[in-house]
């Protein structure tokens, strides 16, 4: 039987097809930034697909933002078993299921993103990360990475970024982190204009689609 759709936000390609991309939104929701981000994925020729963790919930403060965050990792394994669902629509909404997908995370989603890549081998075969890490067993992986990361990030301090880096390197996996001079947290983010840096912010779009580009399988 065919997935429901999740609650969250598909953009589709203006032709209806194209390869799959999972988006998992920072900790502020799925806010219009998250959901701009997807569109523009679409017109890039993907499928994006941003499920909402906090279902209908958006927050526009820090300490907003912590209490939604906290909420959502309090019950870890609901937003796991979400993401895995999503996981699956967006698969069958692609039609490839054999081709796999990728899987972008920010911050928050991040965490959630790296997970995923070690609990369903199968199905991810490359992973994006904008400033954020986090716990797995990468043994069971079989994507490639790529990292965005701030160069003065007090949410992510670099000991964290150096750690991931070795972790996939040390399970044999393909792997390119880069690191953004005179950045902080949020730096891809618009609409957090403390920290928003146009500069790196192109740079790290421009890499994620020529990374995205070169993990598409090609037709069968």
């Amino acid at each position: 039987m065919p997935h429901a759709k999740p609650d969250g936000f598909l953009a589709v390609p203006p032709g209806g097809n194209g390869s799959a991309v999972l988006v998992l939104h920072a900790w502020w929701g799925l806010n219009k930034t998250m959901k701009d981000f997807c569109t523009r994925l679409a017109d890039a020729g993907f499928i994006a697909f941003a499920p909402d963790l906090y279902h209908g919930k958006v927050a526009d403060t820090i300490a907003d933002a912590e209490v939604l965050g906290k909420a959502v990792d309090a019950n870890a394994d609901r937003a796991k078993a979400e993401i895995a669902d999503a996981a699956c629509f967006l698969d069958e909404r692609a039609g490839r299921a054999d081709r796999g997908l990728t899987v972008i995370g920010f911050s928050l989603g991040a965490y959630y993103a790296l997970d995923l890549s070690a609990a369903d081998p199968e199905r991810i075969r490359s992973v994006v990360l904008f400033y954020g890490t986090g716990p797995a067993d990468f043994s069971r992986s079989s994507a490639s990475y790529l990292g965005h990361f701030a160069e003065g990030d007090e949410y992510e301090p670099q000991s964290n970024v150096d750690e991931l880096e070795a972790e996939l390197r040390a399970a044999g996996r393909p792997v390119t982190f880069h690191r953004y001079p005179g950045t902080g947290h949020w730096f891809f983010e618009p609409d957090r204009p403390q920290a928003f840096n146009q500069a790196a912010a192109s740079l790290a779009w421009d890499r994620t689609l020529a990374f995205l580009r070169s993990s598409v399988p090609a037709p069968a």
